[in-house]
């Protein structure tokens, strides 16, 4: 799943030491140790040397505080490290072994910066020169310049990366999704996100009612035998005053959206879901026409968050999930009632080490969601519980639902939607493949975690959705966005 474990291994190391000294309250005094004791030299563990290293790990301490790894910060939660940055290769066109030295030099009569240079056995590129234009590549008759992508820039579905004039990767902001993408798609570590973790170990230790809300797709990923029950009982030994599956929030989003979506179809108007955030940051920065479209209902996250805060006032609600666009949904979206704060499990994982807190099988006894909720992080999830909904509602309807599962196949349908070409009435967009459930910061790949998820979700009872939703105060609290 990931491009390097021994990034990942870092990155876990950074979070727990930060974690630690967190809840030991001596983050501040002991916040310039944390390198040198995580790179105690003399050798190097994996750059050219500690010094490196250790400024690697000084800007990810920066980035678990939830600050910007260097000087200038422009709001986005998603950072580039740039002093990893700097060990990928600059250029992106390179010469190969299929250069024959020929006499005609195609590439360099096509390159107009002067970036390339005949060399003793084949042709040069200087990257300091070259401007990527990419005619060197068109003219070589042996196709002996490829084009090296590097993964960041490959794997950003909206072309949001570039690079500045040193070579380092830059995001774009008002392009990016924070689908989170490109952050395990780079082998050097250089992409991460900011954290919430301090300001949430701060919220508990100092006694605020601090609620944490597990999403959908936490069942299955830590195997059959760790429960929602599972996660109730750790959240409650950390220091969370109560916990809640989001699985309870799928069931009322899909009953309010499919409130939205009967009312649309008879008006003859089309809509897109606004569960998932990357999806709803794609057709704000990239399809502001159809903005409009955005279904109203809030999320699932949203929706229990308020639910909490009808009852508690004083709530401080804290979502746990695979996903990175959340925390985008909590900071750039700023929809008033939603969650306060959104954790990876990497990040809720190192808080559970740092108080010797860990997840032991529970029996699956606390159901608060149908089984369409608990199917909301699933690809499809969404349409079939909002559809089932539809069902209970007896509403005369006969919609059909374009499921688009994955940034690429999200954007197809924004663009046929755009041109009033899509033939289905709604579109569900999912930014990852798979779903909610193949989030980048899933605990486990959804392939490996299926058959736990499934057997978790068999032993669900057959509850409809309004039905569940019958046991909550809905109408304390508003499910649309205002």
């Amino acid at each position: 799943m990931y491009a390097d474990e021994n990034v990942i291994t870092i990155k876990h190391k950074v979070l727990n030491e930060v974690a630690r000294l967190s809840f030991e309250g001596k983050l501040d005094e002991e916040r310039d140790h944390i390198a040198e004791r995580l790179i105690p030299g003399p050798l190097p563990q994996f750059r050219c040397c500690i010094y490196k290293e250790r400024e690697i790990i000084r800007q990810r301490v920066r980035l678990a505080e939830g600050k910007a790894p260097g000087i200038e910060d422009d709001g986005n939660i998603i950072q580039v490290i740039n002093s990893a940055c700097e060990d990928c290769p600059i250029s992106s066109y390179t010469v190969t072994e299929n250069c024959q030295n020929c006499l005609g030099k195609a590439c360099i009569n096509a390159c107009k910066f002067g970036a390339i240079e005949p060399g003793r056995f084949r042709s040069h590129i200087d990257a300091s020169k070259c401007k990527e234009c990419g005619q060197c590549a068109k003219a070589c008759p042996y196709n002996a310049i490829a084009h090296l992508k590097r993964p960041c820039k490959f794997s950003c579905p909206v072309d949001a990366i570039t690079y500045n004039e040193y070579g380092l990767s830059v995001i774009n902001k008002d392009k990016c999704i924070r689908c989170g993408k490109c952050i395990h798609s780079c082998p050097f570590g250089a992409i991460g996100t900011k954290s919430f973790m301090v300001p949430v170990i701060e919220a508990i230790k100092s006694g605020k009612h601090v609620y944490a809300m597990a999403a959908p797709a936490t069942e299955g990923q830590f195997g059959p035998d760790i429960t929602m029950d599972s996660w109730a009982e750790a959240m409650k030994q950390v220091g969370f005053e109560d916990f809640y599956d989001v699985g309870l929030g799928g069931d009322m989003t899909a009953a309010y959206e499919a409130e939205e979506w009967t009312e649309a179809y008879k008006e003859g108007k089309k809509k897109v879901t606004s569960c998932c955030p990357a999806f709803v940051n794609m057709v704000r920065l990239h399809f502001p026409q159809l903005a409009d479209c955005v279904s109203t209902t809030v999320s699932p996250m949203c929706g229990v968050s308020r639910l909490i805060k009808a009852q508690d006032p004083e709530a401080v609600t804290v979502f746990i999930g695979p996903c990175v666009a959340k925390k985008s949904e909590v900071v750039d979206q700023q929809i008033k009632g939603n969650a306060d704060y959104v954790l990876t499990y990497s990040e809720i994982r190192a808080i559970m080490r740092a108080k010797n807190v860990e997840l032991k099988p529970c029996e699956n006894q606390n159901q608060i969601a149908s089984t369409f909720g608990k199917r909301f992080a699933n690809a499809g999830g969404v349409t079939a519980a909002v559809l089932q909904s539809m069902k209970e509602a007896n509403a005369d309807v006969d919609v059909k639902v374009h499921k688009a599962n994955g940034a690429a196949e999200c954007k197809k349908a924004l663009l046929l939607m755009r041109a009033a070409k899509l033939p289905a009435d709604f579109i569900e967009g999912m930014a990852c493949e798979g779903g909610c459930v193949g989030g980048p910061s899933a605990y486990n790949d959804q392939f490996s975690s299926k058959k736990s998820r499934d057997s978790l979700i068999s032993q669900a009872d057959d509850r409809g959705i309004h039905e569940n939703l019958s046991h909550y105060q809905m109408d304390s609290f508003s499910m649309h966005r205002e």
